[in-house]
């Protein structure tokens, strides 16, 4: 099958990695298409050898989308469209099906109970949403928490499948030659404590709390290092100065390779408000790395002493950040039993075979009207 994956854009996100994971591990040809902004992992999508095309969207109601993506979804006589992110499914949900294509699905990575996307939940927006989800056969949601939320949302449930997101355990194995190597790019010693967050910088990830949270611990011995970039970047640069540790939390920006990264931490820091799945904590684990969180859909239910959900407030943060400088480095060894329903081969297999199960269904139907 020939598969289209869209999306909005390709920066550095929970939802872009996920889809640059998929197109790897999938059994069928696909391309990939951003609205704008293709970023980083355009570009090593593009080095694995898949096509990436940007149509350079210029803003919210720029229609010419619409025409764009049925121009080039029917050039490409593609079996399957597959949406990702909220702005990519307005639009070219209805263009695939203007085009002719028999299957359209889409992965539901972020809504949350008040936002979608960083979004507010308007009429609108889920007006928007709802319309565009009658041309989609399928929706993936990537927890059952999302499931439920769309549901409320107005989503007919028998329209949802539930696929856990998955990660490359073996990939985000602990490195100690990257840790090393890491941690001298930064200026950090060796025996000096990490304490690390990962991931875009937005008011839901609340890095100025953690911040705040880890000040009185930072100094000589401690450092708080801080991977990506976003919105809140200079806010949280400001709570850095104003909390006198300007010198002791580093910003990294973005890094590609988020396995060099996570192994130069020591504990791995997650700080959400809300989340739809929570994949940064699986990857954070799956490098052998404790885990502090605030939620974390994907760990519900789950038995583990790896990670530990904590009270989302500065004294919480603060006190579990006590805890674990004074415990000092662990051993580095992932809990694995976690992993055996999140590797994201089993997630593409899932995935294909709905494709193909939509696709057979799809075509019985039509040969039922002949």
């Amino acid at each position: 099958m020939k598969v289209l994956h869209v999306i909005t854009g390709l920066d550095a996100g929970g939802a872009e990695t996920q889809l640059a994971m998929l197109v790897r591990h999938s059994r069928h040809e696909s391309d990939v298409v951003t609205l704008y902004n293709p970023g980083p992992i355009a570009d090593q999508i593009r080095s694995e050898g898949t096509s990436v095309r940007d149509i350079g969207m210029h803003g919210n109601r720029d229609l010419r989308a619409l025409v764009q993506l049925r121009s080039l979804i029917a050039a490409g006589h593609y079996d399957v469209v597959h949406t990702h992110l909220y702005r990519s499914q307005i639009y070219a949900r209805p263009a695939a099906r203007l085009a002719g294509t028999k299957v359209v699905v889409t992965t539901e990575h972020s809504i949350g109970e008040t936002h979608i996307e960083r979004r507010k939940m308007t009429n609108g927006v889920r007006g928007l949403y709802l319309a565009s989800e009658l041309f989609s056969d399928k929706t993936i949601a990537v927890s059952d928490v999302v499931k439920d939320r769309l549901v409320r949302w107005g989503v007919p449930e028998r329209k949802i499948s539930v696929i856990e997101n998955g990660i490359d355990t073996d990939a985000l194995a602990f490195d100690p030659d990257a840790r090393a190597r890491t941690r001298a790019q930064f200026g950090i010693a060796p025996d000096t404590y990490v304490i690390g967050t990962l991931g875009r910088l937005d008011p839901n990830k609340r890095i100025d709390m953690v911040i705040e949270a880890a000040a009185p611990l930072l100094g000589e011995n401690c450092v708080l290092l801080i991977v990506g970039r976003g919105e809140t970047m200079e806010r949280d640069k400001e709570a850095a100065a104003k909390a006198g540790v300007a010198d002791r939390v580093i910003f990294a920006g973005f890094q590609l390779d988020s396995t060099a990264m996570l192994s130069a931490f020591d504990v791995y820091v997650m700080a959400s408000v809300q989340e739809t799945f929570g994949i940064a904590a699986l990857e954070a684990m799956a490098n052998g790395l404790p885990v502090l969180y605030t939620t974390c859909p994907a760990l519900d239910g789950v038995t583990t002493t790896e990670a530990r959900q904590i009270e989302g407030s500065v004294p919480g943060l603060r006190a579990a950040f006590t805890d674990a400088v004074k415990a000092g480095p662990g051993s580095r060894q992932p809990d694995t039993t976690v992993f055996e329903r999140w590797g994201i081969g089993s997630t593409a297999r899932r995935i294909d075979d709905l494709y193909e199960q939509i696709y057979r269904d799809r075509s019985k139907r039509g040969r039922g009207k002949e």
